[in-house]
């Protein structure tokens, strides 16, 4: 065992900080129903929650998307509009054959789909909102790392915007950390590992410690394996 589990509190605190490890290099695809074979996740929150009517992804999908691409159209600067473009579109890149569930990784029409939820988060940016939507931040954050379109400055900034709604753990901060060491943002990536640290509970520190720097010496030596051969 990593960590001694007894304790309530402190077995939920190992929870919260694996699960959101496990979400960044994992691109989020269980908490938000992909690549599970489930219509849950945001097409749930988008639609209202599941109505039982037997709707699918597809189809909800569809319906979804042309109402948000309207809105646009009507009002190109609808912020919302936008950030809901953004977490349809990465919704929709773990469904189907955008995903490929034996590897548990995105194919190419996946990874398109990324791309266009970063255009619309792009657009989005670009209007610069008084307040910036965190689950839209959140799933971008997923959308820009390891498991997705790898451009780690843009999942740092997606991610202290999350941080900046007042969502502040040392989760967070270990997932910053990664991301920013990524990004070649020594500096961030550093202090960012010093705050998740700060935040654990103190018998749980030297273990979180190790936990990123084995995720950050991994990221960065895949990244420059990719260099090398490219």
């Amino acid at each position: 065992m990593l960590f001694d589990l007894r304790g309530r509190g402190r077995r939920r605190t190992v929870q919260v900080i694996y699960l959101s490890l496990a979400l960044l290099m994992g691109g989020g695809l269980v908490l938000f129903g992909i690549g599970g074979g489930t219509n849950g996740g945001l097409f749930d929150a988008i639609n209202g929650g599941g109505s039982g009517s037997g709707t699918s992804v597809d189809a909800v999908y569809k319906q979804q998307l042309d109402k948000l691409e309207k809105r646009t159209q009507t009002n190109p600067r609808d912020a919302a509009a936008f950030a809901g473009l953004a977490k349809l579109h990465f919704q929709n890149a773990g469904t189907g054959e955008n995903f490929n569930q034996t590897q548990q990784a995105y194919t190419g029409k996946g990874l398109q789909e990324l791309r266009v939820a970063s255009t619309s988060w792009q657009r989005y940016l670009a209007l610069d909102p008084p307040k910036t939507d965190a689950d839209a931040a959140n799933v971008m954050a997923n959308a820009y790392g390891p498991a997705g379109l790898k451009q780690y400055d843009k999942a740092v900034q997606a991610l202290e915007f999350v941080i900046a709604d007042g969502k502040e753990s040392a989760a967070l901060y270990a997932q910053l950390a990664i991301l920013a060491a990524g990004a070649n943002q020594t500096r961030k990536s550093d202090l960012s590992e010093k705050k998740a640290i700060a935040l654990a509970p103190k018998d749980q520190r030297k273990q979180l410690k190790s936990d990123i720097d084995l995720q950050k010496s991994q990221l960065t030596a895949t990244q420059a394996g990719q260099s090398g051969s490219g």
